[in-house]
């Protein structure tokens, strides 16, 4: 973490190579080669690289893939998912944090297993009750699992 010059509030500076490949995924889509994207996606996930960035760079780049907008369901995108799965694993066992389990069950749904999804959202919004039961997320959690 680093301060801002002239600012009192830290702020997160990601590494300059993450930055450069998210700026290469995004414009792949702007380009409308939208597998082309997951597939940066899915290599950027799997790296060593990727899993040694500081804990919130990794949050930021999984939730511009993983709440996107209109995801078509291709095979590209799956495998970006499964990819997304690992390095969310990774993180809801080493933080406990409500908004990774949410990233991790959207992925589940995602890759097909509502299952997993379901008890991933319900883990989740246990925490989350716990800790703040009118929070914004604690309603998006809510509303997940109903639709499951």
């Amino acid at each position: 973490m680093v301060r801002a010059p002239n600012s009192r509030y830290p702020r997160w500076v990601a590494n300059d190579a993450l930055v450069q490949s998210i700026k290469e995924i995004v414009g792949r889509a702007k380009d409308g080669d939208v597998d082309g994207s997951y597939r940066g996606y899915r290599d950027l996930f799997s790296s060593a690289e990727f899993a040694a960035y500081p804990v919130e760079d990794q949050r930021q780049a999984l939730k511009l893939m993983i709440l996107k907008q209109g995801v078509t369901a291709t095979a590209d995108c799956i495998d970006a998912h499964r990819a997304a799965l690992d390095r969310l694993t990774a993180l809801v066992s080493s933080h406990n944090e409500p908004a990774d389990f949410e990233l991790l069950g959207i992925c589940h749904v995602v890759v097909g297993d509502e299952e997993s999804a379901s008890n991933v959202f319900k883990a989740a919004l246990a925490i989350e009750r716990e800790r703040d039961p009118s929070s914004p997320l604690c309603g998006a959690l809510m509303k997940r699992v109903s639709m499951l």
